[in-house]
């Protein structure tokens, strides 16, 4: 069980590690310093250094997830720990835990189910280049595929309301995951909020896990595929638009000579150009039967949120 922070409110801090034995002692002391009436909990993702060994040490309940994957780390964690705020963060000390506790007041105070800690970098080395612009691009994709979005998606420092963390379904193997919660929080309009915090330099010995083409493919893939499931009117309707365009650009011609002519001399193009127009309308179909499905999914989504108790104080 997590201790009181406040009265009648339990913080969980959670910090999902793989080989971070050159951080984890420092992070774990920032957050400790920060949240002192808040429970520490570092879960182990299969390291070969002395992280486990450091960060039980440092005081923190050390867990293991043996399926490798930030999403499965994440899935583990929102599932056991019981907690009223949940502070997630890494275990690298990039983020500035000094901040936590004003992150935490706000989510109380207005009773948001998330806050995204936008990272602002301390030094240059902190967020290399392709991160960044890998980071504006899906941030800008979302955007323009969900018609909103947050300024840094994949930022890995975020406070959540027990009623967020126990209604998200964490599906996600890797560090997509953050792409994954952001899409939950829009796709159910939370309350949500973004707040700029420092972010610092790894230690030295610390390296990071992230593949900038990777994952940033995986990141990729998993808005494409949140797009299809979330919204299949658009996308199944475009797809079946671009082939209704291909069909009429290679019917017009078969028209124009039949008009003429009162002949088809090109069979086998009038029969692509048959098959595509089912196809095309088989994509229509199939978007509009989808969107049934994923109307009745998310009301079901969304009362399962509402079955939560709602973040603890506000006005």
């Amino acid at each position: 069980m997590t201790a009181p922070i406040t009265p009648g409110v339990r913080v969980a801090v959670l910090l999902p590690c793989f080989n971070e034995e050159a951080a984890i002692v420092q992070t774990i002391a920032g957050f400790r310093a920060a949240l002192p009436g808040a429970a520490i909990y570092v879960y182990d993702n299969n390291s070969t250094d002395r992280t486990v060994e450091l960060a039980r040490g440092a005081g923190a309940v050390v867990r293991r997830e043996r399926i490798q994957g930030k999403g499965a780390v994440v899935r583990r964690m929102f599932a056991d720990v019981d907690a009223d705020v949940y502070v997630m963060a890494d275990g690298d000390a990039t983020y500035d835990a000094a901040s936590a506790p004003a992150l935490v007041d706000r989510l109380l105070a207005e009773q948001l189910d998330m806050i995204v800690g936008s990272r602002v970098s301390q030094v240059q080395e902190s967020y290399r280049r392709g991160h960044r612009f890998g980071n504006a691009l899906l941030t800008g994709m979302l955007a323009r595929l969900f018609g909103r979005s947050f300024t840094d998606i994949l930022s890995g420092y975020r406070v959540f309301s027990r009623r967020f963390v126990k209604s998200f379904p964490a599906l996600s193997a890797g560090f997509e995951i953050e792409t994954e919660i952001s899409v939950h929080a829009l796709e159910l309009r939370m309350p949500c909020a973004e707040v700029e915090t420092p972010y610092y330099a790894r230690p030295e010995g610390s390296a990071s896990k992230l593949s900038t083409y990777g994952d940033g493919w995986r990141i990729l893939s998993t808005i494409l595929t949140l797009y299809r499931i979330e919204r299949p009117v658009l996308y199944f309707g475009t797809l079946g638009g671009l082939l209704a365009l291909i069909a009429f650009a290679l019917a017009v011609p078969l028209a124009l000579t039949y008009a003429a002519t009162g002949l088809v001399p090109r069979f086998p193009t009038a029969i692509l150009v048959t098959g595509l127009g089912i196809v095309a309308a088989l994509c229509l179909f199939a978007g509009l039967i989808l969107d049934t499905v994923v109307r009745g999914r998310r009301e079901v989504r969304r009362l399962f949120y509402l079955a939560q108790p709602a973040p603890p104080g506000g006005a």
